[in-house]
């Protein structure tokens, strides 16, 4: 429970705070390169539009529309004893796929107001918050949002990239939102837990309706200010993590840039709040301490209970780190059960992997199908490196392999249904590899349903994007 002195520090001293945080970030030294500034991390200098691009294979004449990926790019090299992956400059890469043709690649970054003071650019419209929407891109009521959790709004920009204004959801923003907001394929409105950097007791349940504005924005207690990256709906309810990653007071005062911890003080639990109900009616359920960053999917059973499927990591941020730090990633499903209140854990499959995708189709709903990354074994202090893909078949308990190859590093891959109504598997896989040799970048297509195959069409991009965080695929005309 945070205590009444630290609620008082957060409440009244925090521009005091603030400055001895930006004192100390300042004065650090680093002992050594900071892997989330160098090598594939390297960030890129240059906006670029490329649109002679090498094609191999045939790429599927109706995958009509825009890749979109988001993440990290810091314009100004910061600090490197104080850098974390997580934090940095937004920038977005997006490749147009049309007609079988793949005419352009872009990368821009989001005009926020010191990215734009360092191009010289007058400043884009639109209200600003905590950082820069970094962390992911969705479509939604037509519009494309780069998005990041904690307190950022939102950054609406063109299917060109260029970045049109920052969002306040058409005035009815609330103090927050999140990085993985869920759709639900029933009723076309997203649903997201959010918190706000530095609120200590309050989490919201936020619903964006088909119009793009918020109609629920739901408060829900909690204490110490957890870090909740991700969520998922079920048909009678929102899946709210409420794991031992906590703001860190000590850590921002240090002059982290990312401050929170591991805290073993913290109780692990997870919520079931019914999507109407009220912040007090969430059903908490005890579960062995862990971390979640990304669930796959979740889905209710027959006899009550709720099944969510996520990679699910040891711990998190146990030290002084600059990006994710478990060394132990199982798939594994979860079984919420509302009644005993709470969470029995089986291993799905053992080995590391992050990033669970499944046919969206299915949020919700009983599915088949999830598409992971692997991670390397043993951990990686650039926590991404290995150069394989899964494919997991939930009902078979099988697992099948994709792997690009030595050199190759493939980052989160998307489900696209070849057609609205085509099977679960029936749909192309899609995203970025980048080859570390060649320092280039490959936009890969495969066929779900023949995985272990060739790609069916890789295009080229002659540049090294760093890895990011998420992207989706938005279908166009």
């Amino acid at each position: 429970m945070t205590s009444p002195v630290e609620t008082a520090i957060r409440g009244l001293v925090t521009p005091a705070l603030m400055g001895v945080a930006s004192l100390n970030r300042a004065m650090r030294r680093s002992k050594g390169p900071n892997p989330y500034l160098t090598g594939v991390h390297t960030p890129l200098k240059e906006e670029n539009t490329i649109t002679d691009l090498k094609v191999t294979g045939t790429i599927p004449a109706g995958l009509n529309g825009l890749y979109l990926r988001n993440g990290p790019n810091p314009l100004k090299m910061p600090n490197p004893a104080t850098h974390h992956w997580f934090v940095g400059d937004a920038m977005l890469h997006g490749i147009r796929i049309q007609d079988g043709k793949a005419p352009w690649y872009r990368n821009r970054w989001i005009r926020s107001t010191p990215v734009s003071e360092a191009l010289h650019e007058a400043p884009v419209p639109g209200p600003r918050g905590r950082g820069s929407p970094n962390t992911n891109v969705v479509g939604h009521a037509g519009k494309i949002l780069a998005i990041v959790e904690a307190g950022g709004y939102p950054a609406e920009v063109t299917e060109t990239l260029e970045t049109r204004r920052f969002s306040d959801f058409d005035g009815t923003f609330g103090k927050a939102f999140s990085a993985h907001p869920h759709l639900d394929p029933d009723t076309g409105e997203m649903h997201a837990i959010c918190y706000a950097g530095g609120e200590a007791t309050t989490i919201w349940h936020t619903v964006l309706d088909t119009n793009g504005k918020v109609r629920r924005n739901e408060p829900i207690e909690v204490q110490n200010g957890p870090s909740i990256h991700d969520c998922m709906i079920t048909k009678n309810y929102v899946i709210v993590m409420d794991l031992p990653v906590t703001f860190s007071m000590n850590a921002l005062i240090s002059g982290e840039s990312f401050p929170y911890r591991w805290n073993e003080k913290h109780k692990a639990r997870i919520g079931l709040l019914p999507r109407e109900g009220k912040g007090s009616d969430i059903i908490w359920c005890d579960i062995e301490p862990c971390y979640i960053f990304h669930p796959a999917n979740a889905f209710e059973t027959a006899d009550g209970k709720v099944i969510m499927d996520a990679a699910v990591h040891a711990d998190m941020f146990n030290d002084a780190v600059q990006g994710p730090n478990s060394k132990s990633t199982p798939l594994e499903r979860l079984t919420i059960d509302p009644v005993a209140k709470k969470v029995s854990r089986k291993v799905i499959d053992a080995s590391p992997q992050e990033f669970p995708r499944p046919d969206e189709r299915r949020t919700g709903k009983p599915y088949r199908y999830a598409y992971t990354l692997a991670l390397p074994e043993g951990g990686d202090t650039r926590f991404l490196g290995d150069s394989r893909l899964y494919k997991h078949d939930l009902e078979a308990g099988t697992r099948e392999v994709h792997d690009f190859g030595q050199g190759k590093m493939p980052g989160e891959f998307v489900f696209v249904p070849k057609r609205a109504d085509s099977g679960e598997d029936d749909g192309w896989l899609v995203g970025f590899v980048i080859d570390t040799e060649r320092k280039t970048t490959d936009f890969v297509i495969l066929d779900a349903r023949n995985f272990t195959g060739a790609p069916q069409a890789t295009i080229t991009i002659p540049v090294q994007i760093p890895p990011g965080f998420h992207g989706n695929f938005i279908p166009l005309a």
